[in-house]
């Protein structure tokens, strides 16, 4: 047993600090339920950023939702400070006796310093010096050498304070709620679309270095079509994402659903759900497919699969022989473009996608 283990059966309230991407933010969802499960009676509140709140809202084990707007810097700075201010004080209202913070990001020292918790926990971060060591009072290691995934990672903070999660509440937790799975039932029964009677792909990503090329994804919806499979394409309303698929449409001779740009992220994991299988790569809409349960095939070139891949879902994740990969790199030398990726070839994805789909 840990000498500093914390007792959570004389703690109230936990604040857990993830200030990331959507997909990051999703990735975290295991701790609320740990926590909850090992501990019942506390309130467990989320602080993330703005844009990534619907990774987290609905979730059962998260009592209140705190946010960070990313504009707030670009409305000046008095508007900045008066933001700022009302969340600081906000969050002083709910008196923690716990803050966990799952990044590296320095405002969660900030944070644990002006509101004054008795525990606190964070990695441990020699280089960010002698403020970031005196924030928190306990620090989790950070893995090297053999890469593990982003969950256990998280949960690592837990495991640092004696708290050790059950293998079945390590599980995504995202819930779509009544009115988006509502509205995606309608929406494909006017499109014809029987649920579990499609496929669900999304070619694109923020990142358009981890993007499959384009006239490979057209190949792959046309050989999939030809087997009598119905498609329904997706993407965020980005205009590089958007030319992007309607570069992989464009040339196709059969129609499919294309609701890109069209769903909020509640509405893209009701639809997740109702798919019988998703196809994309390494970005946040795999991780929700993967939180509904719904097979994956990803595709992965300079990120790694071992830390990003889809978690506790079947699947079949892709990539290349490159003895280069993964690198993380913005494409090889920095041109946009993975010839990991590239390499990943039509006939992979088919084969992948018929191991999945069998009885």
């Amino acid at each position: 047993m840990l000498k500093d283990a914390i007792d959570l059966s004389g703690l109230r309230r936990v604040l857990v600090i993830k200030l990331r991407h959507h997909g990051d933010v999703l990735l975290a969802a295991p701790v609320f339920s740990a926590l909850k499960e090992h501990a019942p009676h506390l309130e467990v509140d989320a602080l993330v950023y703005l844009d990534t709140v619907e990774m987290l809202s609905l979730h059962p084990a998260i009592a209140e939702l705190h946010a960070i707007d990313r504009n707030w810097k670009t409305q000046g700075l008095l508007h900045q400070m008066s933001a700022e201010w009302r969340l600081l004080q906000r969050l002083r209202t709910r008196h923690y006796d716990l803050i966990i913070h799952l990044t590296e990001h320095n405002r969660g020292a900030w944070l644990t310093r002006l509101l004054g918790a008795k525990h606190s926990v964070a990695r441990k971060m020699p280089a960010r010096g002698r403020f970031w060591r005196k924030s928190f009072s306990h620090f989790y290691p950070v893995a090297r050498g053999n890469p593990r995934h982003t969950v256990e990672s998280n949960l690592d903070a837990l495991r640092r304070i004696g708290v050790y999660p059950h293998e079945n509440k390590r599980e995504l937790t995202l819930v779509p709620g009544e009115v988006a799975t509502m509205e995606m039932q309608q929406r494909l029964a006017q499109a014809g679309i029987a649920k579990k009677g499609f496929i669900h792909i999304h070619p694109a990503s923020r990142w358009l270095f981890k993007c499959w090329p384009a006239g490979q994804m057209t190949a792959l919806i046309r050989k999939l079509q030809q087997q009598g499979y119905r498609i329904v394409v997706t993407a965020a309303p980005d205009d590089a994402e958007l030319k992007m698929v309607r570069d992989i449409l464009a040339p196709l001779e059969q129609g499919v659903v294309d609701f890109s740009g069209q769903l909020s992220l509640k509405q893209l994991a009701a639809l997740s759900a109702m798919a019988r299988l998703f196809i994309g790569m390494d970005s946040a809409p795999m991780h929700i497919a993967a939180a509904m349960k719904t097979p994956v095939v990803a595709l992965f070139g300079p990120s790694g699969e071992k830390e990003w891949g889809p978690w506790q879902v079947p699947q079949r994740v892709l990539v290349s022989g490159h003895s280069c990969r993964p690198c993380g790199n913005d494409g090889c030398g920095g041109g946009k473009i993975s010839e990991c990726l590239e390499a990943i070839s039509v006939e992979n994805v088919l084969e992948a996608v018929t191991q999945l789909l069998q009885p």
